[in-house]
């Protein structure tokens, strides 16, 4: 029976420190997001615009230093898979946001 030959380049690099580092950017995200939610410092538009931002922030942390998906030659795959899943994720998002905002803005003309 034959042996995949496994390259160590290609397995990620998992060290205390890098779960260390994004545990706290984890943290200070989440605080952060929780702060723009409750403080009032963002009003209407920018309030969500800012949680956008911090979650978009959030999820690549997660996906590089928990998940790690790097841009080596091993991870290409999984890169490419989260891209597309990110990519359809957003164009259903963008896409009943826009059909409810018609819908809505339709249904008050009358």
């Amino acid at each position: 029976m034959a042996h995949a030959h496994t390259n160590s380049s290609d397995l990620p690099h998992v060290t205390v420190r890098g779960y260390l580092i994004g545990f706290v950017l984890a943290v200070v995200l989440t605080v952060g997001s929780f702060w723009a939610a409750t403080s009032g410092a963002f009003k209407g538009e920018s309030a969500l615009v800012a949680l956008a931002v911090l979650a978009a922030v959030q999820v690549i942390v997660h996906v590089v230093f928990f998940l790690h998906v790097n841009s080596s030659k091993g991870q290409r795959w999984h890169a490419l898979s989260f891209a597309y899943t990110i990519l359809m994720s957003l164009v259903i998002i963008v896409g009943t946001v826009w059909v409810m905002h018609n819908v809505h803005m339709l249904m008050m003309a009358r």
